[in-house]
């Protein structure tokens, strides 16, 4: 039945025919390695394709929802990651395998007569090639393709008395946004892999007119294409799958961001979403663009014209008269001298660009501080809230784990530091941060347990964590705290116990060790609500849950809390607070009656406040410094 149909099918076609022609083409002096690298770069292109047509299915070309279809392919689609880790590291594969193909072109002078015209369509499929990589650098609208294409597209307005209009037309208008996105992908989904289709058709016609440029012809015997040559094809074309795959799972034995099973680690990387409001330290673009990259670290000014066109343009004017040049009596050498001189510089500036990056410490700053962005996009993204209407970019930029210590270090850190003591342990997800010339107190882990002890501990009060750089390192709370808080007659060890506990409830912070005796810590916190509301003790100058006006202290009804906190920041000189005690610190929000704009916006307040406290979502629930009592 099978025979009979494709014997039809025969009749209809001539397919065999066809067939016989392709497989049965003598190869003179025999199959060898060195004509693998065409139909390595062929089956390289048809993965390529079918694993794009996949991924096309999922993705969304807008600049609001490009990060959360690659995100959701990566993360929620089975076998996503794997698909997009093939089509990632592929794409890098051909670049390889590109530069491999062209050196075996020169080296058996498959460039010369009467080959050149194929020998210039294979360059002009580098260049489409290159294109691909360029264009599908940005379709993750991450920070790191969106500003190392920002710095490509640059390059553009360099071009003498067009410049501008080049960078416009690719952009897509002044900024950055959604015109640049779509038309990159309209490039990379449509028009260049259709150009490149049309000129390997060619490519491949032409080498089939002309013939294999034979290597050993006289020497060997000459082989059909199957099953010898066929044999040695697949065998490499395995060998680059197997390269491919190894590349993408290398999470699993370095163990690479967040661990194999979240699927994190495997496939083609994703960083933080696109924010052209934070600018990206760590941009560089990928690796076989790193030695332009860093030839433009050389070149200054003018010379700046000289490297991003005319450096490139000669290279590519040089590769084009090779075939030209093959005529004279030396032209052969000449080429292949030159040639290997341009991979020689290439291998050297991209490994001069590698060692000096590996060398500076802020480039390797900036390069951690966007792991940890890009780890904290997926993991908010991963939330049960997910993604929010405005877009990805709102996950960072509304998450006070990620802005708190950005703020505090732009706003706060003139007088506070925020860094453990000596000998005390980092907690999780808080950032140290050193004041310069601190006047104020250290606000690490402000209004937990351990800090509220160093509070009511005698030695630390009036010392630099506390008021030590204040105007009040003399004042009443440190002389409470010395005198009267040690004398156990006036107030027992158990009786500061309970005033901590009291605080710790009215902050929401509830100590670990409360977990398991929470009705031990809810007596302990009564009996320190009536020790703070006795006016023979601290509501002799603090207000607790009172009507009656005290200035001489901060009301502590609510101390430490998010909302205590977030007015104490907007206006520490209010009433409630230090009042015309206030200590220099300035009042963050706009005051009452006043025609100047708020230096920070209520977001902003609350981030301070929630990062300072250690709110913010970690992991399946709230894994922050506070828990929350029940």
């Amino acid at each position: 039945m099978i025979k009979q149909l494709l014997n039809w099918f025969d009749d209809r076609t001539g397919y065999r025919s066809v067939a016989r022609k392709l497989l049965d083409e003598s190869i003179p002096g025999g199959a060898r390695w060195r004509y693998v690298w065409g139909s390595a770069l062929v089956y390289c292109f048809v993965v390529q394709a079918v694993s794009g047509i996949f991924l096309w299915m999922f993705y969304s070309p807008s600049a609001r929802s490009a990060w959360e279809s690659v995100f959701f392919i990566q993360f929620e689609v089975d076998g996503g990651w794997l698909l997009r880790g093939i089509h990632h590291f592929t794409a890098q594969a051909m670049i390889v395998l590109l530069a491999i193909h062209l050196l075996q072109v020169v080296l058996d002078r498959a460039y010369r007569a009467p080959r050149e015209l194929n020998f210039w369509l294979g360059l002009v499929l580098l260049q489409i090639v290159l294109l691909l990589a360029l264009t599908g650098y940005l379709l993750p609208w991450d920070q790191k393709g969106y500003w190392a294409t920002n710095v490509a597209t640059n390059l553009m307005s360099l071009v003498p008395f067009v410049g501008d209009d080049l960078q416009r037309l690719a952009v897509g208008g002044p900024s950055y946004g959604h015109a640049t996105l779509t038309r990159f992908f309209a490039l990379h989904a449509g028009l260049l892999p259709a150009t490149l289709i049309a000129v390997l058709v060619l490519h491949v016609a032409l080498f089939r007119r002309h013939g294999i440029t034979a290597v050993g012809e006289g020497r060997r015997p000459a082989q059909t294409f199957w099953p010898h040559q066929v044999l040695k094809d697949g065998l490499v074309c395995l060998t680059v799958m197997g390269v491919v795959l190894l590349l993408l799972f290398r999470g699993l034995f370095t163990g690479a961001l967040e661990g194999a099973a979240s699927g994190a680690c495997l496939g083609a990387g994703l960083g933080a979403p696109a924010d052209p409001a934070v600018p990206y330290a760590a941009a560089r673009p990928e690796w076989y663009f790193l030695a332009l990259f860093q030839l433009l670290k050389y070149l200054e000014g003018r010379l700046e014209l000289f490297g991003a066109i005319a450096v490139p343009g000669l290279v590519s004017a040089v590769l084009f008269l090779m075939p030209l040049t093959a005529r004279w009596r030396c032209g052969h050498g000449f080429n292949l001298v030159l040639l290997l001189a341009i991979c020689g510089g290439v291998v050297f500036l991209t490994i001069a660009a590698i060692v000096e990056d590996s060398h500076n410490p802020l480039h390797q700053q900036a390069v951690r501080q966007a792991e940890t962005d890009a780890r904290r996009a997926i993991q908010l993204a991963r939330a049960p809230a997910g993604i929010p209407p405005s877009g990805a970019v709102a996950l960072l930029r509304g998450d006070a784990k990620t802005q708190g210590s950005i703020l505090f270090g732009r706003y706060c850190v003139t007088c506070h530091s925020h860094s453990p003591a000596e000998g005390q342990a980092e907690r999780n997800g808080w950032t140290a941060i050193e004041a310069r010339s601190p006047s104020a107190s250290n606000l690490y882990g402000f209004g937990t347990q351990a800090w509220i002890a160093g509070l009511f501990d005698p030695a630390q009060i009036a010392g630099p964590r506390y008021f030590g750089h204040t105007s009040h390192h003399e004042g009443d709370m440190p002389a409470f705290v010395q005198d009267v808080l040690t004398d156990r007659e006036e107030w027992s060890v158990e009786q500061i116990e309970q005033v901590t506990a009291a605080l710790l409830e009215a902050a929401d912070h509830r100590p670990a060790a409360a977990e398991n005796n929470g009705g031990r810590f809810r007596a302990m916190a009564a009996q320190g609500r009536n020790l703070i509301s006795d006016l023979d003790r601290c509501a002799g100058c603090h207000k607790f849950h009172t009507v009656e006006e005290n200035d001489f202290g901060p009301d502590l009804t609510g101390y430490a809390s998010r909302e205590w906190m977030i007015a104490f920041i907007s206006n520490p000189g209010d009433a409630r607070f230090y009042g015309e005690h206030n200590d220099r610190m300035p009042a963050f929000a706009k005051e009452p009656d006043t025609p100047r704009d708020d230096i920070l916006s209520p977001d902003e307040i609350a981030q301070i406040a929630d990062w300072i406290r250690g709110d913010w979502y970690e992991g399946d629930d709230m894994r922050g410094i506070s828990t929350r009592s029940p």
